[in-house]
């Protein structure tokens, strides 16, 4: 029932769709108090409150923009995407180094591994949702020529481990809170977030690149814009200094169009089986 839903609304074109998704998000916005609370206390935590507005609307548009993302024609949902950077991906590519790309929850991240995937093999974790009923939408969605899942267990870091080593890419979400065992604390936004230590295990693979990229969305209905960017920051040290570099590098990405990132989400809480840090205890 929920895939044919889905593949009702792709049919609309993307203009409709982020303009029902604005009158989404502020409905949203307006009858849940816990989402707006994260959201205005996440913003207020990274400075950018002035955002919020916007941030309500957009954060509709990318729930609205998934039938098209996920149901639509591959070919259709890419002519909506200019891709800004590919020469860097492709020279790491040509030199046979293998590549680990870092998406954060900014902008429309769903279709970067698409985009990805239109030109070369990509193989990204992935994680089953909670509910059952979503497992044969995001899974047929995901799956796509070129995009290979591996699970998110020690199977499928061993899957993803083997594909970058042959020097092939892989991708991650670094602003994902991981499960007990797998992340450290390290500062986000000027407050501790128990943040993935995988993503840095991964870069240190071989002689592997690391490669952010993320869809910034268009005004309009327009499209998007998927950017790739260099990594700049240093991996040396321990897991907390890893997990910060990447952290940090997060923060400057997001700096760059702050309403776009996905604030609702519970970033800094504490996952079962993980003792709190100092200042969240205290607080």
């Amino acid at each position: 029932m929920l895939l044919r839903i889905f593949r009702f609304f792709s049919i609309f074109p993307l203009p409709v769709l982020h303009a029902l998704g604005s009158a989404l998000g502020w409905l949203v916005y307006g009858l849940s108090p816990s989402y707006r609370r994260r959201m205005q206390a996440n913003m207020a935590q990274a400075g950018v409150s002035a955002h919020l507005p916007q941030a309500v609307a957009e954060a509709g548009k990318a729930l609205a923009e998934l039938p098209f993302i996920w149901c639509a024609k591959p070919e259709r949902v890419s002519r909506h995407a200019n891709i800004e950077n590919w020469e860097l991906v492709q020279k790491t590519l040509d030199a046979g180094r293998g590549i680990v790309f870092l998406t954060p929850h900014l902008g429309c991240f769903e279709i970067t591994a698409q985009e990805i995937a239109h030109r070369t093999e990509l193989m990204v974790m992935y994680r089953p949702p909670k509910k059952e009923a979503m497992k044969p939408l995001i899974e047929g969605a995901r799956a796509r020529k070129n995009l290979l899942l591996a699970p998110a267990n020690m199977s499928g870091v061993r899957m993803l481990a083997k594909f970058l080593k042959k020097g092939q890419p892989i991708g991650l979400l670094p602003d994902q809170v991981p499960q007990e065992g797998e992340g450290v604390w390290a500062e986000f936004f000027g407050r501790s977030a128990y943040t993935m230590t995988l993503p840095a295990k991964m870069a240190q693979l071989g002689d592997a690149v690391v490669i952010i990229v993320y869809a910034e969305r268009l005004p309009g209905g327009k499209g998007y814009t998927v950017r790739f960017v260099p990594f700049e920051a240093s991996l040396e040290g321990d897991s907390a200094a890893q997990a910060r570099a990447i952290n940090a590098e997060m923060e400057k990405l997001i700096a760059r169009c702050p309403a776009q990132y996905y604030w609702s989400y519970n970033r800094y809480k504490v996952p079962a089986g993980v003792a709190a840090p100092a200042q969240q205890e205290a607080a």
